[in-house]
């Protein structure tokens, strides 16, 4: 459509055939972009697909969640055996922010329990809340929603990501895409400053939050053990 804005439109049933199609049926998280606003685009370049994506997507127009269906046996951040949700974010358009790669000069305000924010990526704030030991604690989320409400300095954020090791998951690139996108189960775990419904269409007008915290129907972590003996003993 020339005459209007460029918006997410038939990218959309693009992600519904993804979604549909064998394997990629099963994820949770679907990113999907507009290649003609950016021809030399990669999704294979992660940090610069996030960094295309953060700098032009509308939080209130770009999510759509698919709710209460099938997702990969395996995955334990769900609500049930094979039981889960999605959601896509659809990004189109032109660039609408600067991203921040610094945490802001003055400090921004934080309930009691949250702290110890780091920039993972350009434009990704992560930062620890209290343990989540029960289901009360999907109200944490909402407290700290409402106390960044209005907040400055939070502009050059769209994304950030609750957890319970800022440093560890922003060290590595790896580490974000692990504990964001792992932990997370969409319906009940993606929030948002100033969120909102209009029509059966959530969306919010500040940053997107993702509640990556480990859960207790999180399987416990894969670590490798001290056996206390190093490889030159066997040898």
């Amino acid at each position: 459509m020339p005459f209007r804005e460029r918006v997410p439109e038939e990218i959309l049933t693009q992600a519904n055939h993804i979604l549909g199609s064998g394997q990629t049926s099963l994820a949770k998280f679907l990113i999907i972009a507009a290649a003609d606003d950016d021809p030399n685009l990669d999704c294979h370049h992660i940090a610069d697909y996030f960094r295309h994506l953060l700098e032009r997507v509308d939080w209130t127009r770009d999510l759509h969640f698919y709710t209460k269906t099938t997702i990969d046996t395996l995955d334990y951040s769900g609500s049930g055996w094979n039981a889960g949700s999605k959601v896509v974010m659809a990004c189109r358009g032109k660039k609408r922010r600067d991203l921040a790669t610094t945490l802001p000069s003055s400090a921004f305000d934080l309930p009691t329990g949250f702290g110890g924010p780091q920039v993972a990526l350009p434009g990704v704030l992560a930062l620890s809340g209290p343990a989540f030991t029960s289901n009360e604690g999907y109200a944490d989320v909402q407290v700290l929603a409402d106390a960044l409400k209005g907040q400055a300095g939070l502009e050059g954020f769209p994304m950030i990501v609750l957890c319970d090791d800022p440093q560890f998951l922003a060290a590595t690139l790896n580490n974000f895409l692990w504990v964001t996108f792992t932990r997370a189960n969409p319906s009940h775990d993606v929030h948002g400053v100033d969120a909102f419904v209009e029509h059966k269409h959530w969306g919010c007008r500040g940053p997107l939050i993702v509640d990556a915290r480990k859960k207790p129907h999180h399987a416990p972590e894969l670590v490798v053990p001290e056996f206390g003996w190093e490889l030159g003993d066997w040898m």
